[in-house]
């Protein structure tokens, strides 16, 4: 399978597991926690075995790195391409009646992220991207394609977490941009945000592990956007651990 064939696998499970988690939510959702205190549901976990079928059947050479599967203690052994998956980036959006999660499909090649998939099923909206080949939107009103945008004159719409807006190391990083507005949001959605041009910055100086990061930022740097870690280097895949250090997005 080439790249395009690849992304195109990624939609297709990614648009499947959003019409599950969307029909799970309409039942009532049960919040469970990890032996990490962070919450999971029948959600996450129904959807990451849909994918993980998927992704494992028709790509069986590639290895696939999944969220709940680390969370049980399955780990593939390191490789030189494989995939990212979180199945419900945003679980406690999800599980709070909020609409920003996401559902996370990327795939990794010799450290970077190269392509990927995240659906917003909420939003019945999907963003895609091959890095180096351009990212689009897919919504009801069909399929877009997106770029980020130039730093307006009047300052920068800055994506921030809500579980960190009262970050004091936040306030302190941003008083040197010109900030016009901050949104504070969960999940993969802020770095769509960035990828179609409605927002311009995400300083991200939180917590996150590669497969939080993996999907969104290959659909942000397809649509001409950078992310790169505090010293300035790239944020790279298979991390031992798989937990990433601080970084920035940015627009154009």
């Amino acid at each position: 399978m080439d790249d395009a064939a690849l992304l195109a696998l990624a939609v297709e499970l990614a648009t499947d597991a959003s019409a599950l988690i969307m029909t799970l939510r309409a039942r009532g959702v049960t919040v469970d926690h990890k032996a990490d205190a962070t919450p999971v549901t029948e959600a996450d976990q129904a959807a990451e075995r849909l994918i993980l079928r998927g992704l494992r059947a028709r790509t069986p050479a590639i290895p696939v790195i999944a969220e709940e599967e680390i969370a049980a203690g399955l780990a593939p052994a390191a490789a030189a391409q494989f995939w990212l998956v979180d199945p419900l980036d945003g679980t406690r959006e999800f599980a709070q009646g909020r609409a920003e999660f996401t559902v996370n499909i990327g795939l990794v090649r010799a450290g970077r992220a190269v392509l990927g998939a995240v659906a917003l099923p909420a939003f019945a909206s999907l963003f895609a991207g091959i890095v180096g080949a351009g990212a689009w939107r897919r919504d009801a009103a069909g399929q877009t394609a997106i770029h980020v945008r130039p730093a307006p004159s009047e300052g920068l719409q800055v994506m921030a977490s809500r579980h960190y807006a009262d970050d004091p190391k936040l306030a302190a990083f941003l008083a040197d941009y010109p900030v016009a507005r901050i949104v504070n949001i969960g999940s993969a959605v802020k770095f769509c945000r960035l990828a179609e041009g409605a927002a311009d910055l995400y300083p991200r100086l939180g917590r996150t592990m590669e497969w939080d990061t993996a999907a969104p930022q290959a659909v942000l740097e397809a649509a001409g956007g950078h992310i790169r870690c505090l010293d300035g280097g790239p944020l790279l895949y298979g991390k031992p651990g798989f937990e990433n250090p601080p970084f920035l997005c940015t627009g154009a």
